[in-house]
């Protein structure tokens, strides 16, 4: 399943910039092999810019893979909710005060590593459980429709994004 598949009236507007970034590429493939580079790529970061800030308030290198994370496991769970046909319209979530109670910028890079590893460990599991009628399943997210097969490619669009910003912004 590529990105193609999609249509507009599978996320919102403001998703369009994630699916974008997933590319062209099979979704089950994608989730694997992009969460492996974005740790290799992370790894070769040097030490001493994993708590630098490029401007005042914005966030570490350590804080956005937290957010990763965090975010990571929102969207899994939109998907596990819309896949089982659960259409109680689900609430958006401010990242902002996420990242601020999550404390990331206090974790080793090992440990962020590790569990951003073992969520998507998670994340592939359960999109393998769904066969191609379920991945078309629509539920609602932040006042907007989104389909469980576009939450797994912002997923990935997402991930691409911030390795993006660590190279434009931070490296």
């Amino acid at each position: 399943m590529k990105t193609s598949i999609l249509t507009s009236g599978e996320y919102a507007p403001y998703y369009k910039n994630y699916i974008d970034r997933a590319g062209e590429v099979e979704l089950l493939d994608e989730l694997e092999i992009s969460v492996h580079r974005l740790i290799r790529f992370v790894r070769e970061i040097p030490m001493d810019k994993f708590d630098y800030r490029y401007a005042p308030g914005k966030w570490t290198i350590k804080d956005i893979l937290q957010h990763l994370i965090d975010s990571e496991r929102i969207f899994a769970y939109r998907a596990l909710r819309f896949a089982r046909k659960d259409q109680t319209p689900l609430p958006s979530f401010e990242e902002d005060d996420y990242a601020r109670e999550a404390h990331g910028s206090q974790r080793s890079i090992q440990d962020l590593l590790t569990e951003l590893a073992v969520v998507r460990q998670a994340t592939i599991a359960l999109f393998k459980t769904f066969d191609d009628q379920t991945m078309g399943r629509i539920g609602t997210a932040s006042g907007n429709p989104m389909s469980v097969r576009a939450l797994g490619f912002v997923i990935i669009g997402h991930q691409n994004h911030h390795q993006q910003v660590f190279t434009e912004r931070y490296l």
